[in-house]
């Protein structure tokens, strides 16, 4: 460290201050953004400015041999309502009113019978906790601009929508029922099948939020998710990342957001937080999942 003349610290290696440059405005954070209207007013320029900032997070150390494959990037935002409603109409299934619905991204073998299988086994599970399957739609995507290195792993995008159940007496109730549900669908394939579990994904399950993201670079999010730049893709928030990874391969799973939040850092400690979460299973107990909190097991994996 080095001591400046006004009496703070510059960590080495950084330069001195100069023309427009302060190394007081270094930061050691990098690849987060987020954009919201304070008065929760949904527009499309919400989903443009985060599309934006993601385009302005490009990190040279997110992109490898490939010039075209990077870490990941994604975009989380809240439920386009609207959009969603008049390309659900072209399928030939209503959906219920806001809030009584909730749609999953899912990552799915691009192989059509694997595939199968996942859409039943989403669809048994859904079903069998009470919830109502309105129907599954194929999301648009245009893959000319991905890395050689990317295309071999590309997943097959599809989104399911599930309408609230009876057993849910709320909103909230139905998000928990939502993240049971998404445990219980995950588990059961890789209790089957530990490849077909390998290559499905949920990238978010809610009926709040919607999440675009994938192994993409920060500028392909927008063109590669052909949603995003529909105008009635509207949101009062948008939550963008960019994965900069140091010690794990890139994978479409491992990019961020994640299904709620994003954060800056790396997990270093995935078989630790296994053995503690397995080793609290036996005294836990929830007053607001009940019965359902024996159905998520394992919790992580």
């Amino acid at each position: 460290m080095t001591k400046t003349t006004n009496g703070q610290f510059r960590p080495a290696g950084l330069p001195a201050a100069q023309g427009m440059y302060d190394p007081r405005n270094e930061k050691d954070s990098c690849g987060i953004g987020f954009v919201a209207n304070i008065k929760n007013k949904k527009t499309h320029k919400t989903v443009q400015d985060g599309l934006s900032i993601l385009c302005n997070l490009e990190h040279r150390g997110a992109v490898g041999a490939d010039p075209k494959a990077g870490d990941g990037a994604g975009i989380l935002i809240q439920m386009p309502d609207a959009f969603l409603r008049a390309v659900t109409a072209d399928l030939g299934f209503t959906l219920p009113a806001e809030g009584d619905y909730a749609v999953a991204h899912f990552f799915l073998p691009q192989e059509e019978d694997r595939r199968a299988h996942v859409i039943k086994r989403a669809e048994e599970t859904v079903t069998n906790e009470g919830q109502t399957v309105l129907g599954w739609r194929d999301v648009p995507v245009d893959n000319s601009d991905l890395g050689y290195s990317v295309i071999p792993t590309e997943p097959h995008h599809m989104q399911l929508f599930i309408e609230r159940g009876e057993n849910c007496a709320d909103q909230d109730a139905f998000e928990r029922k939502l993240f049971v549900i998404r445990k219980l669908v995950w588990n059961s394939l890789l209790e089957e099948d530990a490849k077909t579990a390998a290559d499905v994904y949920i990238t978010s399950m809610s009926s709040r939020v919607l999440n675009y993201k994938g192994m993409l670079l920060s500028d392909q999010v927008g063109k590669y998710y052909l949603d995003l730049s529909d105008e009635r893709m509207v949101s009062a928030l948008a939550l963008v990342h960019q994965r900069f990874s140091t010690n794990t391969f890139p994978t479409w799973s491992l990019a961020q957001p994640f299904r709620m939040v994003c954060h800056n850092g790396e997990i270093n400690t995935m078989r630790g937080n296994v053995n503690w979460m397995a080793a609290r299973k036996g005294p836990m107990k929830s007053d607001i999942l009940g019965e359902d909190l024996d159905k998520i097991w394992p919790l992580t994996v």
